[in-house]
């Protein structure tokens, strides 16, 4: 390959895993800010966000107005209306210890010619809020959103009981005869003993509910002191937050020139007259020195506070100077976050116990002494799996180290051997599955241990899900609340039970919608009619949906099509050697050995042969004849729209796949044609500059009709 290939090919890895990141950022980004359920902990969220940050560097061609990276994390809920900001309301860039802290110090004294006086103020981990006051008196509130647009939430904070109705004005700080509103800035969280009663609460609620006693949807609970302050104020009903204990901290207003003051310090105190509550903890610094020992202080008392602090903010204390060194799309560059390390205590590991996850995965987990930390008892961590038990070196008897990474998920940083009993002996993976006693399996290169029946209770909601989902056996009518209905109901367990189910069984399913006296509605026979139909009609599907839907590790949808290609129907495939099957491109030794391995299991037999005896065909198409396909050996890539055809590009791509050939994501030399449909973008222009030759959707639709190339 040569030098420009080599160079064309890792830009095209970088801009793919620059995509991914985006993607995966704004799913967490929007779960954090919108739906007040983080999906991952804020070490790992900086994390992908550094990456980003440094693959967007590295290659400029792929910036994007966009992008996380350049955009203010948040966004606005439909359930509330929209405010626009009077200024943007920017996010803050994070120094993760005090090498990155003294370098954006120094970055910023060099842009200044002289090192400034700096305001240190706590960073309270809560939900930004802008509060607007017209004449003094106040009007609106609203969330931060995406920085230009928030949430209109001023039912809500009339409940918020330390945000003044009215500014007690004192002084000439405000400029005289200005008649604009104020918008005044700061943070809403809730104190940890109210965020502890709240969760203590849902849990007696919950338990109550779970025992029959009480009917209704169970309680939520929060993750966090954070997460629950966003929650709270983010209601459809202010009486639910009434009843919550927000409190505030203001630190900032939209418009310095609204005011006849020239710093941050004496702003945080003008506040404070004006009736809002200020935190306390706020110094001037004029060293590095001095920036430390403060963020070293505010770190050893925040167990004590009643409040969550995740560092402390650092801010250029002169507003001109602060005018000067300006900002970026995202965040200030007179103001750094110096994040804390997270919190760590020690306590008692009691037992490692053995979790079966919806996917067969077996994961360790940490039994602990309950111990608190960041605002929450921990009695339970993820030990992620063996290698890690391992690598670790904990034992059952340690005293060990705890964390929660990012103040969200606890975390086990290892044993104190010191106190290490002298009994204590290495832990070792279950042989047999905790959830149905199956035979636990580690395929090579993997480090996870998983349970591989289709029996295993442990995994049966998200098994039976699969199995009718549009990916595998596409039952249409059959979603997931009815499938949770027919396993609670004791009606399904397995594959084959959903083909014994009649259409009397079906219309009786309770559903979640109630009539007026509060009882759940069933299904009903016209539903009940489709359901059945659909269950009956997924019996004639190709056997490449069947081996799709059994989950087999490793074999997803297009290895399921590749083994359907090659062996006619499912028995043929269960009778196949590893070295039959690691022959099949795309496959190989490990997953040929992971599919033998899942039809030595019992439980898997019975499952199939109660399938095939209830009428489910498990044959193929194509009748194992993979080598005559027309297709074979060409690869395809699909671009643009498909607007003619009357196909999505999946569907394109499945037809193809079904006449033999390889279809990718990505252009290259050994592409064998490139399908354009309108708007089609970069590809296009790639297979173009390669030498690809280039279909359109007529050229598309006459492969699939007459199973051959068009002529050229």
């Amino acid at each position: 390959m040569t030098s420009n290939a080599l160079l064309a090919e890792e830009k095209n890895i970088a801009h793919t895993r620059i995509l991914d990141l985006r993607k995966e950022i704004k799913k967490a980004s929007d779960a954090y800010y919108i739906s007040d359920a983080p999906l991952m902990s804020d070490a790992v969220y900086d994390s992908l966000m550094r990456e980003l940050i440094a693959l967007e560097n590295a290659y400029p061609e792929f910036a994007d107005a966009n992008s996380p990276s350049v955009t203010v994390g948040g966004g606005v809920s439909s359930q509330f209306e929209e405010v626009k900001h009077e200024s943007k309301m920017y996010s803050l860039d994070n120094a993760m210890n005090f090498e990155e802290l003294d370098s954006w110090v120094h970055k910023v004294e060099d842009e200044l010619g002289v090192f400034p006086e700096f305001c240190l103020e706590l960073k309270i981990d809560g939900l930004s809020i802008a509060l607007t006051f017209d004449e003094n008196k106040f009007v609106r509130a609203a969330t931060r959103g995406d920085g230009v647009v928030g949430e209109d939430v001023t039912e809500n904070v009339l409940f918020v009981q330390d945000v003044p109705r009215e500014l007690s004005i004192q002084g000439a700080a405000k400029v005289e005869n200005s008649k604009k509103p104020l918008e005044l800035r700061g943070e809403t969280y809730m104190p940890k003993s109210s965020f502890s009663a709240l969760n203590k609460e849902a849990e007696r609620i919950n338990g109550e509910i779970s025992c029959g006693h009480l009917k209704g949807k169970k309680e939520k609970l929060f993750a966090n002191p954070r997460n629950a302050a966003a929650g709270s104020l983010r209601q459809k009903n202010p009486l639910v937050t009434r009843d919550r204990n927000l409190k505030t901290f203001m630190y900032s207003i939209a418009s310095q020139d609204d005011v006849a003051i020239t710093n941050q310090f004496d702003l945080l105190k003008w506040l404070a007259n004006c009736g809002f509550h200020v935190n306390p903890d706020v110094t001037l610094a004029n060293s590095i020195d001095e920036i430390h020992d403060f963020c070293k202080a505010c770190l050893e008392k925040r167990d004590v506070l009643e409040y969550d602090i995740d560092g402390v903010v650092v801010k250029v204390n002169d507003f001109s100077l602060q005018e000067k060194l300006g900002f970026t799309s995202r965040a200030p560059k007179w103001a750094i976050a110096y994040k804390f390390p997270p919190e760590e205590k020690t306590t008692l590991l009691k037992d490692i116990t053995v979790q079966v996850g919806r996917t067969g995965v077996l994961t360790p987990v940490a039994e602990l002494e309950p111990v608190t930390i960041a605002g929450s008892v921990v009695s339970r961590a993820t030990l992620h799996n063996e290698d890690e038990v391992v690598r670790k070196d904990v034992r059952i008897g340690d005293t060990v180290v705890v964390h929660k990474a990012g103040d969200v998920i606890p975390e086990v940083v290892g044993p104190i051997l010191e106190l290490r009993p002298k009994d204590a002996k290495p832990w070792e993976m279950a042989k047999k599955c905790p959830a149905c006693g199956s035979t636990v399996v580690r395929i090579d290169g993997e480090v996870a241990h998983r349970c591989i029946s289709l029996e295993c209770p442990a995994q049966r909601l998200e098994k039976l899900k699969f199995w009718a989902s549009r990916e595998a056996m596409d039952i249409e009518s059959l979603g997931s609340e009815n499938i949770s209905t027919l396993i609670d109901e004791g009606r399904v367990s397995d594959f084959a039970d959903f083909y014994t189910l009649t259409v009397d069984e079906i219309k009786t399913l309770k559903t979640q919608r109630t009539n007026k006296d509060g009882e759940p509605v069933p299904v009903g026979e016209k539903n009940a009619i489709k359901i059945f139909e659909s269950i009956q009609k997924s019996k004639f599907n190709n056997l490449d949906r069947v081996i799709n839907g059994l989950g087999i590790p490793g074999i997803g949808k297009n290895l399921a099509r590749d083994l359907s290609l090659h062996f006619s129907d499912m028995k043929e495939l269960m009778n196949a050697s590893p070295e039959d099957l690691a022959k099949i491109d795309g496959l190989g030794a490990i997953l040929a050995k992971g599919v033998v391995d899942f039809f030595k299991i019992p439980q898997n037999l019975n499952v199939i042969d109660r399938l095939m005896e209830l009428g489910v065909l498990m044959k193929s198409n194509s009748g194992g004849t993979a080598d005559n396909l027309p297709l074979k050996s060409l690869t395809f890539v699909l671009t643009g729209t498909m607007v003619n055809s009357g196909m999505s590009r999946d569907e394109a791509s499945d037809e193809l796949r079904n006449l033999g050939a390889k279809v990718t994501s990505s252009v290259s030399k050994n592409t064998s044609f490139v399908v354009a449909g309108e708007n089609a973008g970069s590809k296009r222009e790639k297979a173009v500059a390669l030498g690809v030759p280039i279909l359109n959707e007529q050229d598309l639709v006459y492969i699939l009709e007459n199973r051959a190339l068009p002529a050229r």
